[in-house]
């Protein structure tokens, strides 16, 4: 059987004439990076990540039956047409799986915590968020079981971000088939359950140096792997660097975790600037902020380090213990490089709900 087919809900038709429900849908932020897909969103290589918790989504649907089905998207209580091209590829993604939602409306009211499209992986909180509301009204209707439902979402959310297949569980999430994860697939992400106590409760202080839009979308950033002059050995990079990391994961060491941590935030960018046409989304407070912390856990031995995704805001990340000097480093030196002074205390979370 094909894997996919696991997913073709039960629920062929709707019988609900209208059904409205709200969920809320973290962020998250990738550890080891996943940079490239296939077909059908499929990632060229695993990724591994934190659940967040303050930065999420709420999204509230309205499925409605209508003889002229259509999406409305409202972004922080403004229509937004520009979004729902978006949406209706998403949709015509995931009807083989949905059936029931032929000849439903979408009215999608949606909001965020953090500035939207500046590398804080909104799509992922918005898309997992999304799915999350396909498949309570498929539960509403039968066509799954409530231990299934999360499953599900992953899947389907992947097929509208890659990465949003990651924001429905917590608070350490992979994705991407692995030989150290034997229930790893890359249909769906997996909860990781094996981690040290330490990494239950880590925090992640995100730096916005920049709030507005990205220059590139991280999805032209992946159709630019394809044809990559250092792809291969970029993939065999992450793999191994998967490797590293669950082992740093289960076994709480943190020199481990900084070492790739790091790497993996700078090679995200380095395949950035070297794919063609090159392109650079970091800022001068991006480095700026990057060598304030490594000197700054050069002189305490604090186990503070930093990760980037597709932008150019800094995710700090480190130990509850040492919430207390990590923030008054920010407030004292990290946050003259922030925009408007403007930064996120997050931690660790749970994912949709």
């Amino acid at each position: 059987m094909d894997q996919n087919e696991e997913f073709i809900s039960a629920a062929q038709t709707a019988t609900l004439e209208r059904f409205e429900v709200m969920h809320r849908a973290p962020s998250n932020i990738a550890l080891v990076k996943y940079w490239g897909k296939h077909e059908s969103q499929l990632p060229a290589n695993a990724s591994i990540s934190f659940t967040l918790s303050a930065a999420h989504t709420i999204t509230t649907v309205v499925f409605e039956k209508s003889n002229a089905p259509k999406v409305a998207v409202v972004l922080e209580g403004v229509h937004t047409p520009a979004f729902e091209p978006k949406i209706e590829q998403f949709l015509d993604r995931i009807r083989l799986y949905c059936p029931f939602l032929k000849g439903y409306s979408l009215h999608i009211d949606t909001t965020n915590t953090f500035p939207h499209s500046s590398g804080i992986a909104s799509s992922a909180s918005g898309m997992a968020a999304l799915a999350m509301a396909v498949v309570s009204l498929e539960h509403a209707l039968g066509g799954i079981r409530e231990e299934d439902k999360k499953r599900k979402a992953s899947f389907l959310a992947r097929l509208g971000s890659g990465s949003a297949a990651r924001s429905i569980e917590g608070p350490i999430v992979s994705w991407g088939e692995h030989a150290e994860l034997p229930h790893s697939s890359d249909l769906f992400a997996t909860k990781f359950t094996q981690s040290h106590d330490i990494f239950q409760t880590y925090h992640d202080s995100i730096l916005i140096v920049h709030k507005g839009s990205k220059k590139v979308s991280s999805t032209l950033g992946h159709s630019l792997m394809n044809n990559h002059p250092y792809k291969d050995a970029r993939f065999e990079q992450a793999s191994t660097h998967m490797s590293t990391l669950v082992h740093a994961l289960k076994k709480g060491n943190l020199e481990s975790f900084i070492a790739v941590v790091e790497s993996e935030a700078l090679s995200l960018h380095a395949m950035m600037m070297t794919s063609s046409p090159y392109f650079i989304l970091m800022e001068s407070q991006t480095l700026a902020v990057i060598k304030a912390i490594w000197a700054f856990r050069e002189e305490t031995a604090v186990p503070v380090c930093f990760t980037l995704d597709a932008g150019a805001n800094v995710h700090l990340l480190y130990p509850d213990q040492y919430r207390e000097p990590v923030h008054q480093f920010i407030e004292q030196v990290l946050i003259n490089y922030c925009e408007d002074q403007f930064y996120i205390n997050d931690r660790c979370g749970m994912g949709a709900e």
